[in-house]
Formats: structure tokens, sequence, C-alpha cells
């Protein structure tokens, strides 16, 4: 794929500029670079915002294997995840074991560490790396021409859009980002008082009238809780006061326990963190695609982000690669295959939510009124290995 020109991003052409360095931007750079591309990952920089969950599933060791990561991040200061309970739909707890899982445990995430490992095989792959942003991209004949921040521009013939659940590039390029709901996870990190006692190994999900808690250890001796609704849901039930939040948090049956030994007032402050579905239609065309939330963004109930955004990542670039080769049906197929995971998705996740029928409240009830989507085609293909168990369900393409 490579073309002769000037420095990365300079007046020269280049193959692939990736607009975000986030798992999937990473991914796809690292897929892109051991194909020959010379790519330019163009991201802000700075630390990983937070994301919900920061767990990483097991179907992940494959995946990290294919990009030569895993050992290196097998090597960080992340902690296993042995399972994830629940109490979703019944009175009585269930479980998930990773323990059995042919691809090993989970990991608990140091999220800035696990981002930075995936970059930094990016950048020994070949990838060059620049400190800004794409502020705009105009197709010129079969060529990008892309403005970028802080100064500077750069052509390339594929534009990898991995800026997130807006899908900013993406949507310059044509496509539509079809947005199913508008929920928001409202969190906060509780320190543990780990004194005499090892911390939880398992991430636990509790259903509750407003919508859900989810909480996980994280590495540093602290603990990720969030309390997931709708937007609209949020000032009636005053749950962005750090107060009624935590009122909330004692009216728990499993997660009150488990955080007993965690903070024992209120946090000072909660974070709101955009935790909506949307999928971005078509996810790639003539030149261009998009990965991670800017192809496929799930509610956080499927625990399938990073999974997703790593193998949309790969997926892409291997489409890209492709498409650069003459197979002038990659992306499109590609576009489809993100289509058919999201449909997937959405039909488990109707699933899912039908199980709890415990409260009659107006988040519940959405969920419960919710249309399926239209049924494949025959013949038209669908994602890979998806389940449902009583505890969520996953997805991977």
């Amino acid at each position: 794929m490579r073309e002769p020109g000037a420095d990365a991003c300079g007046d020269g052409m280049i193959d692939v500029v990736i607009a975000g360095a986030g798992p999937a931007g990473a991914a796809a750079a690292i897929t892109l670079a051991r194909h020959g591309a010379r790519v330019v990952v163009v991201d802000p920089g700075g630390a990983p915002r937070w994301k919900p969950g920061e767990s990483l599933a097991p179907r992940a060791g494959p995946l990290l294997r294919r990009l030569g990561a895993l050992e290196a991040v097998a090597a960080g200061p992340h902690t296993p995840c042995l399972g994830n309970q629940s109490l979703w739909g019944a009175q009585t707890p269930g479980e998930v074991d990773f323990l059995s899982s042919p691809h090993g445990t989970g990991r608990h995430l140091d999220r800035a560490h696990f981002d930075r490992t995936l970059l930094h095989t990016a950048r020994l792959a070949g990838a060059r790396l620049h400190t800004g942003r794409v502020r705009s991209a105009r197709r010129v004949g079969a060529h990008w021409q892309l403005s970028l921040g802080p100064g500077g521009g750069v052509r390339a013939r594929y534009l990898i859009d991995a800026t997130g659940a807006g899908a900013r590039l993406a949507r310059q390029a044509g496509a539509t980002v079809v947005k199913t709901d508008r929920m928001v996870a409202l969190t906060a990190r509780l320190p543990y008082d780990t004194s005499g006692h090892a911390l939880p190994r398992t991430s636990l999900v509790e259903s509750a009238p407003f919508g859900w808690w989810y909480t996980a250890p994280l590495p540093a001796g602290s603990c990720f809780v969030m309390a997931v609704t709708d937007a609209d849901l949020v000032a009636g039930q005053a749950l962005h006061r750090p107060d009624r939040w935590w009122r909330a948090l004692q009216e728990t049956t499993l997660l009150r326990p488990r955080l007993d030994r965690a903070a024992v007032a209120p946090p000072s402050g909660l974070r709101v963190v955009r935790a909506a579905t949307s999928c971005t239609v078509p996810a790639a065309a003539a030149g261009w695609a998009a990965v991670g939330d800017a192809a496929t963004a799930c509610d956080p109930i499927a625990a399938r982000g990073i999974v997703t955004a790593l193998a949309t990542g790969i997926a892409a670039a291997d489409a890209v690669h492709a498409d650069a080769a003459g197979d002038p049906t990659a992306l499109g197929a590609y576009a489809g295959l993100v289509g058919a995971s999201h449909d997937e998705f959405l039909r488990g996740r109707l699933i899912c939510y039908g199980a709890e029928r415990r409260w009659n409240t107006p988040f519940w009830n959405r969920r419960h009124s919710e249309a399926p989507p239209p049924a494949p085609r025959p013949g038209a293909g669908a994602a890979r290995g998806l389940a449902y168990t009583p505890q969520g369900y996953t997805v991977v393409m």
C-alpha cells in the first residue's frame, strides 16, 4: 500500500489516517501497519476517559494475541476478573465463572495502561502518532484532504474514524448515526479498605427501579461504581446528586454489602458518562471506515465495548487492505457485518431486559415495549458468537 511521499504529516500522500488512539484505533493501526501500510494515528493525547465497565472479558484474548499485544497486556498492572455476578430478574443471584473459559480469566483494567500498551504496540509495528485532531476531512477524487490541529494537513488514501460514538468524521463522509436511546452512567471511583481483606475478583450487576447498578474492582485498590439510567430520568431521581446516588446505592441487595469495605460516605462528585446505543449507517464506504463506538456503540449491559473495539479495528483494517488490493466488495462487506452485529445486539438486548419484570417504572417499561429489529435476510450473514445468559449477552464479530 505504500506510496512515496514526505514525512507522515507533511505534504506527501500516506496510506491511512486513523482519527483516535483508543483500543479500536490502535487495533486498526497495528493491523494495517503489519499489512505494510503507512499509517498515521491522530489523537489529542492525555489520559483516556472513564468508560463504563473498565473490565476486559476473556474473549478478548484471541484478538489481543492476533495483535501481538497479549503478553504485554498480561504483564501490566491489571488484576484477574474471575467472573460476573448478577441480581437480575430473580431474587437469587446468578453467576458466570470465567475459570472454565477456554481463554482464561478476564481482567479488571488499569485503563490508561491498557490503552498505552496497545498504542505502543502500534508504534512498534510502524504506525506513527500525531498529537492533535482531525479538524476536517474532504474527499478530493480518490483521496482525502485532511486538516489537522494544532496545524498542518495531510493527504491520505483512506480514513478510519475511531473518534467515538459521535462518529464525527463518518458523518462528514455522509453516514448517519442512528440512536436507539439516551442512556447515561453516573459513575464514581470509591476507595477500598484492603486491610486484612482480599479485593473482590468479580464484577457485579444489579437491577433497580431506575435502571441498574454495576461495580468492579480496579487495580489501584479502589472500585468503579455506576448507576445506569436514561438521561431524562436522572433529574426525577436526583441521581446526579452524590447524596441521592449514595442513598439509592444503600437500597441495593448485593451491591451494598460488597461496598461495605469501600467509602463510608457519598463521593464528592459524580461523572456522567454517555452509555447510549447507536449505530453508524453505513459503517464504511469508498475510502473510509468507522470502528469501535464510531461504528456500533452499545448499552454497557452487553459488556462488549472493548472486545468490539478490537474486533472492528482488526476487521476494518483487513477490509481497507483488501480494498487497496483491488477487492471492491471488502468495505461494503465490513459495513454489512457491523450492521448485522448491531442488529443481533438489539435482539439480544430485548431478551436481556425482558428477563427483568419486577419493576413497573419508565426505564423498564420503555425496554419492554421496544420492537425487535427485522430478522436478518436469508444468506445475509450475521454476527458470530452471540449468546444470551441470565447475566447478560455477548457479541463477538
